[in-house]
């Protein structure tokens, strides 16, 4: 077996250096403090040195939002290690810790989830558009276990607008992908187009509520909006046909 060379070992710790000082400029200032110039200044070494280790400011923050993905996926993982084997309730244990991380790591939440289309971590802006991530694999094999064990009411193929579909088939089988490295084979019915759209309704409702919260952006001012983001889930396990009783 081999071991990596004393050259090698400086070189990953270099890195690590690198982004462990974007992570607190990060926390401390937000998004837009994360430069080259910067890391540079606080590590004591040129912005062009740098370039030797990431080709470019985007490449370092993609390298950073993996990072804050894998925290986030190993803080959710603790979440569920205590429940029992069972998707539904791993799933909305997940639903809050998701909500928790977001509210207490607002400058990750913005770089990661946040981040205007076009702009730096935009490609992460949904959970499920980086499925075999850590967290949306966490996310999305709570979800499998749901579906293996519960009987849901989800909307018929035929329902499905014709204009999602080409997306909906391509996130399809990449959910397919990501369960059955998981060990879940859930047959192929049980996965038809209509369950895919619901996951995406599932999704976009649970970030649209968390990301309005982060932001203070709800349309009238909420003084308990831990109820608000559980009546939610209540109302989402209903209509799926969960009992969260």
């Amino acid at each position: 077996m081999s071991h990596p060379t004393r050259r090698g070992r400086a070189r990953a710790a270099t890195e690590l250096d690198i982004r462990r000082t974007a992570r607190r400029l990060l926390v401390e200032q937000g998004p837009e403090a994360v430069t080259l110039r910067a890391i540079a200044r606080e590590l004591g070494i040129t912005a062009p040195a740098l370039y030797r280790y990431y080709e470019s400011r985007d490449d370092l923050v993609e390298n950073l939002r993996l990072d804050v993905c894998a925290d986030l996926a190993d803080e959710l993982a603790e979440d569920i290690a205590e429940i029992p084997d069972d998707g539904m309730l791993q799933l909305f244990a997940i639903c809050k810790g998701f909500r928790r991380w977001a509210l207490t790591h607002t400058k990750e939440f913005t770089l990661v989830f946040a981040s205007p289309t076009g702009g730096v971590g935009s490609a992460a802006g949904s959970a499920l558009s980086r499925v075999d991530e850590p967290f949306g694999r966490i996310f999305l094999a709570a979800a499998g276990r749901v579906l293996a064990m519960h009987d849901l009411v989800t909307p018929p193929s035929s329902g499905v607008p014709d204009e999602l579909r080409d997306d909906l088939m391509t996130f399809q089988q990449s959910l397919v992908d990501v369960l059955s490295e998981s060990g879940q084979n859930i047959p192929a019915e049980r996965l038809d187009l209509g369950v895919t759209y619901l996951m995406i309704q599932f999704w976009a409702r649970l970030y649209g509520h968390v990301t309005l919260e982060v932001f203070g952006n709800y349309p009238i001012p909420m003084s308990k909006p831990d109820v608000l983001f559980e009546s939610m889930l209540i109302d989402l396990a209903k209509e799926i046909g969960l009992d969260r009783s």
